[in-house]
């Protein structure tokens, strides 16, 4: 009895060696460009051409550097380094200053002047790193630029409570118009520091036990006679205020 040959009886695909072929020639073809094109010195110095040194430094040369800047402006410069921009060089928002350093009292930097400018880095993107500053642009004060309210040399994370509508624009105006209108923000929320560079990440408080919203609106609260009074045992005893009322607009009983 002939013994079994699993491999008798088969062959290769007639694809398969036209397909080894053309990888093949283009393995070849590659490496033949690589050795007639690419420059001897290339990868020496990184990925410049050493013995294209000085036709590299014959370029004009249009960023000046910000130890350039700091000759003129040491002071604004030295608040940059305090700030919260410290890691951002002085042409990345005013441009390359090159010939303003040659002429500076003819050639001026650019200034920023667009809101769209400063959301190249602000604007809410889930790719940026956790805790940078982001806004909505459509919330976050959208008829003002950005260095109205923000130095952009030392800038500032918001005062709570008293800016708290730059980011809760919709709340502020819903507020301001409610019965709620003569309480700050604070007096319901905590909003930690955190909050104001990471508002994702860090949230504010926001009462949790009925016995809060009962300070100005149970039977016997200390708080002025026009202010609607409940019986907080007998009223919704299973919720919070919150889940049945909205604190912003509450309605009139």
């Amino acid at each position: 009895m002939a013994k079994f040959d699993p491999f008798r009886g088969t062959r290769v695909p007639q694809q398969v060696p036209r397909l080894v072929a053309v990888f093949a020639v283009a393995i070849i073809g590659l490496l033949v460009a690589r050795y007639f094109l690419v420059p001897d010195t290339f990868g020496q110095l990184g990925h410049y051409r050493a013995a294209a040194l000085d036709t590299i430094v014959a370029h004009e040369k249009k960023y000046a550097g910000q130890q350039a800047c700091q000759l003129c402006h040491f002071q604004i410069m030295q608040k940059r380094l305090a700030g919260n921009h410290k890691g951002v060089g002085c042409e990345s928002c005013h441009g390359p200053a090159a010939t303003h350093v040659s002429d500076p009292a003819q050639i001026k930097p650019s200034i920023p002047s667009e809101r769209e400018f400063c959301l190249r880095c602000h604007e809410y993107s889930p790719s940026r790193p956790t805790g940078f500053p982001q806004i909505d642009p459509v919330r976050h004060n959208p008829m003002s630029f950005c260095s109205n309210c923000h130095d952009p040399h030392a800038p500032e994370p918001p005062v709570i409570p008293g800016q708290c509508s730059a980011c809760h624009g919709q709340i502020a105006r819903q507020k301001a118009v409610s019965h709620h209108a003569g309480l700050e923000c604070t007096t319901c929320h905590e909003a930690p520091e955190e909050h104001k560079v990471t508002p994702r990440l860090v949230r504010p408080t926001k009462p949790t036990e009925r016995s809060f919203c009962g300070g100005c609106h149970a039977r016997d609260a200390d708080s002025p006679p026009h202010i609607p009074r409940i019986n907080l045992r007998l009223h919704n005893p299973r919720y919070v205020c919150w889940q049945c009322h909205y604190p912003h607009y509450p309605e009139t009983p």
